[in-house]
């Protein structure tokens, strides 16, 4: 198993915080950003990392991060030209994952929950990891049976069928690379995550498994003062 940290985009929400320097680089109490997604990546027991990030800020992330020695990985770069969509981070990365499965993490997704057998039981197809919240209108929202099995998922949906949100963790076998080449884009132009779980849906081929801790999407400032708050009182509880 191989890991992917999206960090592209240009965090045009977080302006001005952003003006100068990378979303996935702001800090988050003590540590930047990025090192959280990471370090949920390290504790399931992956250990090759790609990191895709965009190009004006490139050198920052090898200054902080380097080969990954240091956090007892082996990182490699890639530069995402224009944010074009999640889905697009497994045609970028289609040399690194090669032959392997791979496990997809957004760069501004903070995780308190052991994912280790999750990814370590993984098989084949896709699963994503899913949490209640409460405006689900904001996110992918996942319907899914009474044995767990999934029934849609539906890109920010206006009326909810559910209050299952689909966080920024995904898990998929070595087929997601020619599943994200074959999709069409959105009316937005990109290439969307909600699409590329849809092929698998529509092959029988996708599961659903539950984020027990906590989940927090650090794109607004509200969140990004929360995660501070949650990593800090974290850190005071040890």
């Amino acid at each position: 198993m191989k890991g992917i940290i999206l960090a592209g985009g240009a965090g045009t929400r977080l302006h001005p915080l952003t003006k100068v320097t990378s979303k996935q680089l702001l800090p988050i109490y003590n540590k930047p950003m990025i090192f959280y997604p990471l370090q949920t990546l390290i504790d399931a027991g992956i250990r090759e990392i790609l990191i895709i990030i965009a190009p004006d800020h490139a050198g920052d992330f090898l200054k902080l991060l380097g080969s990954g020695k240091e956090f007892g990985c082996k990182f490699s770069y890639e530069i995402q030209d224009k944010p074009e969509g999640l889905a697009q981070a497994f045609v970028i990365g289609e040399n690194f994952i090669g032959d392997d499965d791979v496990t997809l993490i957004l760069g501004d997704n903070l995780f308190d929950d052991d994912f280790s057998q999750a990814v370590k039981e993984f098989k084949t197809g896709a699963r994503v990891f899913a949490k209640q919240v409460k405006d689900p209108e904001r996110f992918g929202v996942v319907t899914f049976d009474e044995n767990h099995k999934v029934i849609s998922i539906v890109e920010k949906p206006k009326e909810p069928k559910s209050n299952y949100a689909v966080t920024g963790l995904y898990v998929y076998d070595n087929s997601v690379v020619a599943k994200a080449k074959s999709l069409q884009p959105s009316a937005r132009g990109e290439l969307e995550i909600t699409d590329l779980n849809n092929v698998y849906l529509q092959e029988g081929k996708l599961d659903v498994a539950f984020v027990n801790g906590q989940w927090l999407d650090t794109g607004t400032f509200e969140s990004l003062f929360e995660a501070a708050a949650f990593a800090r009182d974290k850190i005071l509880k040890q």
